[in-house]
């Protein structure tokens, strides 16, 4: 369990990189005004969705096996947990899945658009949107501990 713990945490780096790249890919695009390629800002967003999703499916995992996931709220109930066992057990789990609902919201709403303009907005507002989600739960206690 430590090793996908520890999966968890590195990827998140990955996963907020590449979807602050993709963010600002897109907001580039729409300040520039250019086309949207194939080559480089369409790969940017698919990757920054797949490695998202693979995030949430390594945090659901966790969720399901850890002890301060699923198993703390059904052992001590919602009333029973302290600020940051709840931010642990229901908040960052709840939030990251509507963050990544979001960014898959975007992606499908980008690829009904032919104008490079809308294509860059609808990236832009909901991986942007899903990226301040994200950044809002993250635990960042532990990371400067």
């Amino acid at each position: 369990m430590e090793i996908l713990q520890s999966a968890h945490s590195y990827l998140a780096y990955v996963a907020l990189a590449v979807l602050f790249i993709a963010v600002a890919n897109a907001i580039l695009g729409l300040i520039q005004n250019r086309m949207f390629t194939l080559e480089k800002d369409f790969r940017i967003s698919l990757f920054a969705l797949i490695i998202s999703h693979l995030q949430l499916i390594l945090g659901l995992i966790l969720y399901f096996v850890s002890a301060s996931g699923f198993s703390a709220i059904s052992q001590f109930g919602m009333s029973g947990l302290t600020p940051a066992a709840r931010l642990l057990a229901l908040e960052h789990p709840l939030i990251n899945i509507i963050a990544i609902a979001l960014i898959t919201i975007g992606w499908s709403r980008h690829k009904k658009f032919m104008e490079g303009n809308k294509k860059f907005r609808s990236i832009a507002i909901f991986y942007g949107l899903g990226l301040l989600l994200i950044l809002s739960r993250i635990p960042w206690a532990q990371w400067f501990n």
